[in-house]
Formats: structure tokens, sequence, C-alpha cells
């Protein structure tokens, strides 16, 4: 990407319920940049906000429905979860969006190893599904605030390594969150980007998918998102981060108020 855009995840809240058509109303006036679309309980959007999210100039990611686990112990859960990703990029991809990303699973209590094996072969079906079809839509993981959910850093990017159309999303605050307040100065988030510079190319700093909300977190990782001024988590430094290591891509704010947190996020940029 040619620039760093800042997205609300969902519909501004200032939209009510008039739809995607008021929303990018509410993003021109507040001067943002896009939204992630949010698939959270399935695939599903109408020919009417399917015309208005298609003819946008916005930024366009989704998220895939909430009921996915590619580690799941029945074989029908991980086949469903391997449709919901698969529908969630065609349709992302029809609309002209950027990118998608979802929570792939959850460890079960089982060796990490083998939880990683199962996630593989699941993403390994749905690039290749994807690759039939053309469709070269980032696919992202993303990292999870808590420790029973597969997707801690170090996992996506193996993963990333081994699919040409398999990148991270990364989640700041639920790096945060998952080991219980760490992943919150400069240095940290400096060494996040360094990593996945170093191990997966410039081609994941230029085209880069985060997350960032303010975050309620205790012994067990992530709690509930937070308004960012609400919470300890240091979207400042992390923004320096972004400026310094000149990263392109978008951000997506998760906050509960998430136009206000997004605009507050792009103005402080901006300003550095």
């Amino acid at each position: 990407m040619d620039n760093l855009y800042f997205l609300t995840a969902g519909v501004p809240l200032k939209a009510g319920n008039k739809g995607y058509d008021e929303g990018f109303k509410v993003l021109d006036n507040m001067n943002l940049d896009g939204l992630e679309l949010e698939f959270v309980r399935g695939v599903r959007i109408s020919d009417k906000s399917r015309e208005v999210v298609g003819n946008t100039n916005k930024v366009i990611t989704a998220h895939a429905p909430f009921y996915v686990n590619l580690n799941a112990r029945e074989e029908e859960k991980v086949e469903a979860s391997i449709q919901r990703i698969i529908e969630t990029a065609v349709t992302t991809h029809e609309l002209g969006g950027y990118s998608i990303t979802f929570h792939a699973g959850f460890y079960l209590g089982m060796e990490k190893e083998a939880v990683y094996k199962q996630i593989r072969d699941g993403i390994e079906i749905i690039t290749n599904e994807l690759e039939k079809i053309d469709n070269k839509i980032w696919i992202r993981p993303e990292t999870t605030g808590k420790a029973t959910q597969w997707g801690d850093l170090e996992e996506i990017i193996r993963l990333s390594k081994e699919f040409e159309t398999v990148l991270p999303c990364v989640d700041f605050s639920h790096l945060h969150a998952r080991y219980n307040g760490i992943s919150n100065t400069y240095d940290e988030f400096a060494a996040i980007f360094e990593k996945i510079g170093n191990e997966l190319g410039d081609v994941a700093l230029k085209n880069f998918h985060a997350h960032i909300a303010g975050i309620e977190y205790g012994a067990k990782g992530e709690k509930k998102h937070l308004n960012l001024e609400e919470s300890d988590f240091n979207y400042k430094d992390l923004l320096k981060a972004f400026k310094d290591f000149n990263i392109k891509g978008a951000i997506v704010c998760e906050s509960p108020n998430i136009e206000d947190d997004a605009k507050l996020m792009k103005e402080y940029y901006i300003n550095l």
C-alpha cells in the first residue's frame, strides 16, 4: 500500500442504523480512511450494502465470523470454519477489499506443534481454493489475546512464511493482554516490526494490517476492549514506531468508540 490508513471496526457509531452509505459520510467528515466489515456472525451483506461498499473509494478489510476453529475436534466444525474464511475472502475480494482476518483456533489442551499442523492444513485448503478462482486477497490469522487461543506472534509469522498470500494481522492490544501487560513500550513495538521485517520481508511492512484498542486484561489475558484513554495501552509510542518504521497498510480501531479513537490515532500520527 502507499500509505498508513486508519479504519473503524464496522460502521461508525454516528451513522446510527442508517448503514454503510451514512457510515462512509461519517468517515469523510472525520477524515478517516475506511472500515473493516464485521462478518462476525456470518458472511451476510445485502445487495444494497454490497453496491455501496463496492463503489466506495475507502479502504476495506473484513473480519471473518467468530465461529471459526481450524483446530476443532469435530471434522464438520473444521470444514465449516474453512468455508467461513473462504466466504469472507470471496465476498471481500468482490467488494474491492484489501485484506481479511480471523481468529484461527484454540489449543484445546493439545501440544502446540500438533495444533500448528492442524491449522496449517486448514490454511492450505483455503489458499488452494482461493487460488483456483484467482482470489489474491491477503489472508491474515490474527494475534490473539488469551493463552488458550492459538495465535502468538511467532506462530503467525511461521505460518505466513509458508503461504504467498498469508501475512499476520497484528492485534497489538491482544499481545499486550495475552502477556498480562508487556508489549507496551516503544522498544517492544519496534522489536515486533523488526521481527516481522527480518522474517517476512519488506512486503509485510508495506502491506500491514493491525488492530488497536484500549484493553482490559488479567492473568488469563484479554477481558474486554476499552477506549484508548481509559486503558494503559501505550498507543502513542506504538504510533511513533509505525512512523519510524515507515509502515504502510491499515490500522483498524476496535475501541468501543471506534471512530473517535480512530480519529485520535490518525491525528496523533499525522502530527508526529
